[in-house]
């Protein structure tokens, strides 16, 4: 792997990588875990790739690879009950490039990759750990998906970390997500800085900068509202209500997403 690419070969895959691939036009990355014998565990909007429930579907849904209309003998369907899903590795990429998700970054290399969603200042815990955690929840659920706070990013990172956003309020560990908002919210944020300079390039620098900040802010291995929670406790707290995700509604999506 690269400083700007997290490319990798299938010969380097081992049980417990974090993996994602590109979709069409490079809208989103869709990410899972590799549990070994060319299976992946990845979480899905029951059974779909990515949804909102709303009408950012129509382009979300345009970048969906086609599927063959002849099931996986290797895959496993999605269950009623949840979205986390067993495929295998060439349904998982479905044509795409094959890329490692980075923990233990440094902060410099972190900057580096402009793009959301492709490393982390978090430590990861061991494969076999991360293995465990991705086939209990394949049995147990990953609760409800919500684009924003409980994708298929933030499904691998739990997997990878154990770690879990407490104030469901707030965004989740998805760096997609955040750069989706962070990028808007940056050139909002850096409006009132007109008044100290009007040089483009200095206007653009400062929004830069404020996206570089708040990508940093929020992630995953940098945020205080995280807790370290078994996938045992998970599971639990998820049916028993304690730990609730809802679906986005349009009057719930963030302003500065259209």
């Amino acid at each position: 792997m690269g400083l700007l690419s997290n490319r990798i070969d299938r010969s380097s895959l081992k049980p417990g990588d974090h993996i994602y691939s590109w979709r069409t036009a490079y809208i989103y990355a869709h990410h899972g875990i590799y549990v070994g014998d060319n299976k992946v565990v990845h979480f899905t909007r029951r059974g779909q790739e990515v949804g909102t429930g709303t009408v950012l579907d129509h382009i979300l849904v345009s970048s969906i690879p086609k599927r063959s209309p002849i099931p996986c003998t290797i895959c496993t369907p999605p269950s009623d009950g949840h979205g986390v899903v067993s495929s295998c590795l060439d349904c998982f990429l479905a044509g795409g490039i094959l890329y490692r998700f980075e923990y233990a970054v440094t902060p410099a290399i972190f900057l580096a990759k402009a793009r959301g969603g492709t490393c982390t200042l978090a430590v990861s815990d061991a494969d076999d750990i991360v293995v465990h955690r991705a086939n209990y929840l394949l049995t147990n659920g990953f609760g409800l998906y919500n684009v924003f706070k409980n994708n298929c990013e933030d499904f691998a990172i739990y997997c990878k970390t154990g770690l879990l956003v407490v104030d469901q309020s707030t965004m989740g560990q998805s760096g997609q997500a955040v750069s989706i908002i962070g990028g808007p919210l940056a050139a909002v944020m850096s409006t009132p800085l007109r008044l100290v300079t009007t040089n483009v390039y200095g206007m653009v620098a400062t929004a830069v900068g404020v996206y570089c900040a708040s990508r940093y802010a929020v992630d995953i291995g940098m945020r205080r509202d995280v807790m370290k929670v078994s996938v045992e406790d998970l599971t639990t707290r998820l049916t028993t209500g304690l730990l609730q995700v809802v679906e986005p509604s349009l009057a719930a999506l963030p302003a500065t997403v259209s």
